[in-house]
């Protein structure tokens, strides 16, 4: 729980919306965290069919896409957004303390954020689920499949940006580039792992009390 006398983040679900507006909002609370001094955000929402190009984005990672890119200050390489995704933006004031880290300290956020989705997959009976958004394969893997990308940015220590879960299979997602800089056939859904259909508003909820509760 949220250390005492301190507020937790704010939940919002924003469903569908594009890429664009999403990055417009993000940025705009950003600057209400930042000058208000709150401790943030919890967005969740999809976007329609897009590729976002990460700073780390090299040549070749996107040969063959034909919808919308994106250029985006996020950390990472090329990856691709859509509807059979849930995107999770923390919005978070990295000036205050929580959890016990230090402040302005990207690392701890890091890890208890991407240590927040692990465990939410493995309440799903899943093995072998593992974050890696310190190291060169970033994102949440299981065993050699990635079923979600990691990617934050930072503004006047507030983060944004976040991570993109592959719930349900689309055969169109992650066609025509090197997702995070991997074949397309490295990405993995949850529901092709489960082998089963998904409950999405059951899995919003087990995230959002998680998050909720550690960041």
């Amino acid at each position: 729980m949220a250390q005492k006398g301190m507020s937790v983040l704010q939940f919002q679900d924003w469903g569908l919306i594009s890429y664009e507006e999403a990055l417009k909002k993000q940025l705009s609370l950003v600057e209400k965290v930042s000058k208000d001094n709150l401790p943030g955000y919890l967005i969740f929402c999809t976007h329609p069919p897009v590729v976002t190009l990460g700073r780390s984005t090299k040549p070749g990672d996107v040969f063959a896409w034909k919808g919308q890119q994106v250029e985006v200050t996020r950390g990472g390489r090329a990856t691709y957004h859509g509807p059979s995704q849930l995107v999770i933006y923390p919005i978070v004031n990295l000036n205050q303390m929580r959890k016990g880290r230090k402040e302005r300290d990207i690392v701890p956020f890091l890890r208890v954020f991407e240590e927040g989705l692990v465990d939410v997959l493995k309440s799903y009976g899943l093995e072998n689920v593992e974050g890696r958004s310190l190291t060169d394969d970033t994102g949440v893997w299981i065993g050699s499949r990635k079923v979600a990308s990691v990617g934050v940015g930072i503004r006047q220590w507030v983060s944004f940006h976040g991570a993109a879960i592959n719930m349900t299979h689309d055969a169109q997602a992650f066609q025509g580039l090197n997702p995070c800089g991997f074949p397309p056939e490295t990405m993995i859904s949850l529901e092709e792992v489960l082998k089963r259909p998904v409950n999405l508003e059951d899995f919003k909820e087990k995230l959002k009390l998680k998050l909720l509760d550690i960041l």
